[in-house]
């Protein structure tokens, strides 16, 4: 599971104007549709291709768990890329996006001063300049580790920094410890 990837998916899933199928039937048969076949879903999923058929004809209608999971995240990954697109651009144009993260949270500054990592609840508004190199390391295929640290640097300059009105010495925010961690846009 990727913490950040899927809090970045979650807060543009918010912006959907209509709720993605629910059922398994319905899923499998949006899946079939935009993949433009059954034995690619069946790939997709690591499941036979008669078991997809079988899915979108009703004969069965409740997968175990980790399946539905799976489906669940494919579908909802395709569903509606128009309003998608429109809330990644608005965000990484004008709208920036908002973290509210619980974690583990300490720097590197000159000695002399106190850097000792604790737990902090921040919520933050991070301009869109931030907003686009998240979601852009994302749709590159960037690791969580590699989400972290952009963040981190965001929260650098926008929190403790405060846009370079304080902190100017600071070289680099810890995020460790990761509790909680939600995006808004």
């Amino acid at each position: 599971m990727s913490l950040f990837g899927d809090g970045l998916e979650a807060a543009v899933q918010k912006a959907f104007t209509r709720p993605a199928p629910k059922s398994a039937g319905a899923q499998m048969r949006y899946l079939v549709k935009q993949l433009k076949g059954t034995k690619a879903v069946a790939q997709m999923l690591r499941v036979s291709q008669r078991t997809v058929e079988r899915y979108v004809k009703g004969q069965i209608k409740k997968p175990r768990p980790e399946l539905a999971a799976r489906i669940d995240r494919e579908v909802k990954k395709r569903w509606q890329p128009q309003i998608r697109a429109k809330a990644k651009k608005k965000a990484a144009s004008t709208g920036g996006i908002v973290i509210d993260t619980r974690a583990r949270m300490g720097y590197t500054a000159p000695i002399g001063s106190t850097d000792q990592d604790r737990i902090r609840h921040l919520t933050v508004a991070l301009p869109p300049v931030y907003a686009a190199r998240l979601f852009d390391a994302q749709e590159a295929g960037a690791t969580d580790q590699q989400l972290q640290e952009i963040a981190a640097e965001a929260l650098k300059e926008v929190y403790f920094q405060d846009g370079g009105r304080r902190a100017g010495s600071l070289e680099e925010v810890r995020f460790t410890d990761i509790e909680h961690l939600e995006f808004d846009l």
